[in-house]
């Protein structure tokens, strides 16, 4: 596996590692209001005893928003829209898409209206029908500039592995404005519940 966090807003070919930080500030200045994280997948093809096949797989993101290291709201494809109406799910993909960077999932941050007490955003990937992300193709996590549609970070996964699900990064208060943080955690879970005891050593 691999891992790539692109910075384009910091300048060409900049790429953060596991556990590196980025400031979220707009490319000419000033802080970002509303941010999009996409995940984007494929189905990688299975040679079998009747030719290639491609089975459908179902990845799904999630957003857990925490206080001071307590979950106290979360985003996923059952509940779509936070409580305080800050975090938006766009809605479920059961099969992903043609792993040409389309987003299949996406979940919107209005970092502006984020109440004061939520001081960290945890973004995951979990395989909902069982699959390990060997079976995964051109799957990647990127966050955008929603407003302008500016592409400002990108996590991308190859070569797969034996785990169904991924932490991969972090939006956190920063003074007054906010950092993303990448931390491409491998874990194992069918839900974001069962991905917090691997969530929580990380905040």
């Amino acid at each position: 596996m691999t891992a790539d966090f692109s910075g384009a807003s910091r300048g060409p070919g900049i790429s953060l590692t596991k556990g590196q930080a980025i400031s979220l500030e707009k490319q000419g200045g000033g802080t970002l209001t509303a941010v999009r994280m996409g995940l984007g997948w494929q189905a990688a093809p299975r040679r079998g005893l009747f030719g290639t096949r491609t089975r459908e797989i179902d990845l799904d993101a999630s957003a857990v928003l925490f206080a001071d290291k307590q979950p106290v709201d979360v985003v996923f494809f059952r509940h779509l829209v936070s409580d305080d109406g800050s975090v938006r799910h766009t809605g479920d993909n059961l099969v992903g898409g043609v792993g040409q960077g389309g987003d299949d999932e996406a979940i919107l941050v209005d970092l502006a209206r984020v109440p004061v007490h939520i001081d960290q955003i945890v973004f995951t990937v979990n395989s909902f029908t069982g699959q390990t992300f060997q079976e995964v193709q051109n799957a990647f996590c990127r966050l955008v500039d929603e407003t302008n549609g500016q592409e400002l970070a990108r996590y991308t996964l190859d070569g797969g592995g034996q785990y169904t699900a991924q932490i991969m990064a972090k939006v956190h208060r920063d003074g007054a404005g906010w950092k993303m943080t990448a931390l491409g955690t491998a874990a194992n879970g069918r839900t974001f519940q069962d991905l917090m005891p691997a969530i929580l050593p990380g905040l």
